[in-house]
C-alpha cells in the first residue's frame, strides 16, 4: 500500500516509516498538519496514519475534518499519545477508521493497518494461508505439506503463521517476541531460535526443498529459492 504518515516525533516516525518499509509499503512522510494535508488531499493514498497532536496551525482532527470535507474517503488510522475515551471518540467521529494509542507495538500497528486495507478493498477475512506447497487452514487450525498432515504445537502454529503472513519479507526477532511471544522486551533467551529449529524439523525435513531461511544478522524468513 502507499501510506501516508503524519507525525511530527522524529522517533516515533522513523521507526513506523523502517518498519511499514520493511513490510513492502512505499511510505510518504509529514511532520505537521498543514504538510500533511496538503500531501493527503492532493496525492493518492491507500491509507494514512495521522497523530492528533501536531505542530503547524492545525492537529491531526482538523486535518481529518477538513479532509473529509473534501469527500475523501481514504482510510485513516489515529496513533496518539491521548488515550481516553473522551480522545478516542472525538479522533472516530472526526472520521477516523481506528485508533492506536501509544506506546504501541509495531505488530500491533501493522495488524491494523493491513486490516483496513483488506476492508478498503473490500475483501474478507483470511482464512487460508499457503507457499509453495505448504498450506495453513486457519480455521481448522491444521497444516499440510505436499498433502502431508502436520502436527504442530500451538506455539509453533503462532510461529508458523506469523512467517506466513510476512513470506518473502524479513521477520526481525523483536517482530516474533511481539507477535507470537507477547514480549515488548527481549528477554535475552534463545528461545525463538529453539522454536524454530523445531519448526524447521516439521516443515522442512523429508521435502524438496526449505522453506525457512535465516538472514544473518536480521532474522528469518519464509520464501521459496535457497
Amino acid at each position: 500500500m502507499r501510506i501516508l504518515l503524519v507525525e511530527d516525533d522524529k522517533d516515533v516516525s522513523r521507526f513506523v516509516a523502517k518498519g511499514l518499509k520493511e513490510s513492502g509499503h512505499v511510505i510518504d512522510q509529514a511532520d505537521n498538519g498543514r504538510d500533511g494535508l496538503f500531501l493527503a488531499a492532493s496525492e493518492n493514498y491507500d491509507l494514512i496514519v495521522l497523530d492528533r497532536m501536531l505542530p503547524g496551525g492545525m492537529d491531526g482532527l482538523r486535518l481529518l475534518e477538513t479532509l473529509r470535507a473534501t469527500g475523501s474517503k481514504v482510510p485513516v488510522l489515529f496513533l496518539s499519545a491521548l488515550a481516553q475515551v473522551d480522545d478516542r471518540v472525538k479522533g472516530l467521529k472526526a472520521g477516523g477508521d481506528d485508533y492506536l494509542t501509544k506506546p504501541f507495538a509495531f505488530t500491533e500497528l501493522l495488524a491494523r493497518i493491513e486490516a483496513l486495507g483488506r476492508r478498503a478493498r473490500g475483501e474478507g477475512p483470511v482464512t487460508r494461508l499457503a507457499i509453495a506447497d505448504l498450506e495453513m487452514d486457519l480455521l481448522a487450525r491444521s497444516v499440510k505439506r505436499a498433502g502431508r498432515t502436520i502436527e504442530l504445537q500451538p506455539r509453533e502454529f503462532r510461529l508458523l503463521e506469523f512467517l506466513l503472513r510476512n513470506a518473502g519479507q524479513v521477520v526481525t526477532r523483536t517482530m516474533l517476541l511481539e507477535a507470537v511471544w507477547d514480549y515488548h522486551f527481549d528477554p535475552q533467551t534463545n528461545v525463538i531460535d529453539v522454536h524454530v529449529s523445531r519448526l524447521r524439523q516439521k516443515i522442512d525435513r523429508g521435502f524438496a526443498f526449505p522453506l525457512i531461511h535465516t538472514v544473518r544478522n536480521a532474522g528469518y524468513m519464509l520464501r521459496t529459492d535457497q
